[in-house]
């Protein structure tokens, strides 16, 4: 099968790891994901990924003692977690894969280094970034942008919960409709919630296209790489 996308990123969020389980990782929801990534990689492929760190710890929520750096030093590491957890998913199933951290830390994983980043994925594993960007005050969301483009990724998949972007949240507002595509400048004017604003104007500044789209239905990443509409496209 043809695929419209050569080289994606995936940003998965920290908390669709948790499955239904209030914190932590849920081993059913994570093979699920390995599933997925895996099938499109032998497809054809290439697949980045980035992982939030919010189902363990989050440099926002640091107060008290914890001052916001080394709050967001600690998000850091727990995005590590989370992309060890994925690798061991994916290499359990017999797909080979690099880890890639922002952050030294040689016994685990690679450093970040562009070009190695990308012959790992001309040579058909699937890289995994880790540690977000390496500096405090900077998001997943920002890291999986900055990567996106640092790779030449063909665009951003962004899984989520819910099935796109929507007029107002959905899960607030009963009458909220779903766009199919809307524009970088039409989610500046509505006030839209896609990506932290950092995030969202590397994506615009680079000409990267973002799908917001429900990575917990089976099959929705496979379908959007092939080129079905599935989520909220946003473009130019």
């Amino acid at each position: 099968m043809a695929h419209k996308y050569k080289r994606i990123l995936l940003k998965l969020s920290g908390e669709s790891l948790m499955g239904g389980k209030n914190y932590g990782i849920e081993s059913d929801r994570l093979n699920q994901y390995a599933d997925e990534i895996i099938a499109i990689a032998n497809a054809g492929v290439q697949v980045a990924v980035v992982i939030g760190g919010g189902n363990i710890y989050r440099g926002m929520q640091a107060e008290g003692a914890i001052d916001r750096v080394q709050g967001d030093h600690m998000g850091m590491l727990a995005t590590v977690i989370n992309s060890l957890a994925l690798q061991s998913a994916l290499e359990a199933k017999n797909y080979k894969t690099r880890l890639l951290t922002a952050i030294k830390m040689e016994q685990i994983a690679e450093p970040f280094i562009r070009r190695r980043a990308v012959r790992h994925l001309e040579k058909g594993r699937v890289v995994i970034f880790g540690a977000g960007t390496g500096n405090p005050y900077f998001t997943t969301d920002t890291a999986a942008s900055l990567r996106a483009i640092e790779i030449e990724a063909d665009v951003i998949l962004k899984g989520t919960r819910v099935d796109g972007i929507y007029t107002a949240d959905p899960e607030k507002d009963k009458t909220a409709t779903k766009y199919d595509s809307i524009s970088f400048a039409e989610v500046y004017d509505k006030g839209l919630n896609v990506m932290d604003m950092t995030a969202f104007t590397l994506c615009k500044e680079n000409n990267l296209p973002i799908i917001v789209f429900d990575m917990n239905k089976p099959g929705n990443l496979g379908r959007l790489v092939a080129g079905e509409k599935v989520g909220t496209l946003v473009e130019f």
